[in-house]
């Protein structure tokens, strides 16, 4: 048995980019999630880490994703981690790991 799972919480970065593949609506954007600064118990301060997740969301998603998601909406995710390569024009090739959602909910809107 094996699990891949992703559960985040976290802030819109930038308005989804919406596009269509073979007719069915695909967005895409990223989410940011943060841990807090702290203080150690020796004192030596941890400085806030932001960590920036690529955000894919498939068919009705999408389309809600495109009417009410915008840069600075706070969201909870449910997903699955993917991972693909490509090739730039020059033929170096990139990994991108995405977060393909399963089940979203939205916690504010942006009011940008």
């Amino acid at each position: 048995m094996s699990v891949n799972k992703v559960i985040l919480l976290g802030n819109v970065g930038r308005d989804p980019d919406i596009r269509y593949v073979d007719g069915k609506p695909l967005a895409s954007f990223p989410l940011a999630t943060s841990d807090r600064a702290f203080t150690t118990r020796e004192g030596v301060q941890i400085p806030e880490r932001t960590e920036w997740h690529n955000i894919v969301m498939w068919g009705a998603s999408a389309e809600t994703a495109e009417r009410y998601i915008r840069k600075g909406t706070r969201l909870y995710v449910e997903g699955k981690l993917r991972t693909r390569v490509w090739e730039d024009r020059n033929t170096i090739k990139h990994n991108v790991t995405e977060i393909y959602v399963e089940n979203f909910e939205l916690l504010s809107r942006s009011t940008q």
